[in-house]
């Protein structure tokens, strides 16, 4: 399977590094390219991976799935919805060392980073980055377009709603929820529920404001 990383940022070398390590078990899969409008990166390679343009090229490159490795959540949705539309087919990055029970649900679209764990019955939505370090128990229902940073650890039956973003080293207790495009500051503990569109800090995590955003909605 030949891939294209829509985004050639932190995020993107991150998901290439996943993508080089599965092409030593797995010769068929490998980054063809990486396509990313940032002018000042045009003829730039990534451990031999080479830029190959902008994000409007890829329906002109040949490939059979891409992934937008991009860590906003509003602008990695708004072109997985725009590509989604063109007909372009999205696959999910897995790395090598991540464990998931034989029955998680991954949705197209999305990264699971290195030595992260996923518990049995849990569903991950389209899009969605889970990096690196992290542990999601049994039964978590992690929506579309989310983004979980490295060392994030939920309980079971945790359910995390579409484009929020969990911040690093955060712990979900067991049952709780986070609503739609909200924030959770890194290193918080999420004792209690969690609205829409909050930025929500501590421990116990509490909202401190509204996020005043389009949440992506374009």
């Amino acid at each position: 399977m030949n891939v294209l990383i829509l985004g050639a940022g932190g995020h993107g070398q991150t998901v290439a590094d996943a993508l080089l390590r599965a092409t030593r078990i797995d010769l068929e899969t490998r980054a063809i390219g990486f396509l990313d409008d940032t002018p000042e990166l045009q003829g730039w390679r990534y451990q031999g991976i080479p830029l190959l343009g902008r994000i409007d090229r890829v329906a002109d490159v040949p490939h059979d799935g891409a992934i937008v490795a991009i860590g906003d959540n509003s602008l990695r949705r708004q072109i997985f919805l725009r590509l989604q539309a063109l007909g372009i087919k999205f696959v999910s990055v897995v790395h090598p060392t991540a464990v998931l029970a034989l029955d998680v649900e991954i949705g197209p679209g999305c990264y699971i980073g290195a030595n992260a764990v996923v518990g049995v019955a849990s569903k991950i939505g389209a899009n969605t980055i889970l990096n690196g370090g992290g542990c999601l128990g049994h039964h978590n229902r992690i929506g579309d377009h989310v983004h979980i940073a490295p060392g994030v650890n939920s309980a079971k039956d945790v359910h995390i709603d579409e484009g929020t973003q969990i911040g690093v080293g955060t712990i979900l207790l067991p049952g709780r929820s986070v609503g739609r495009w909200s924030v959770v500051g890194g290193g918080s503990l999420v004792a209690r529920d969690i609205g829409d569109g909050v930025l929500a800090v501590g421990s116990p995590a509490r909202a401190i404001r509204r996020i005043v955003a389009d949440h992506g909605k374009h």
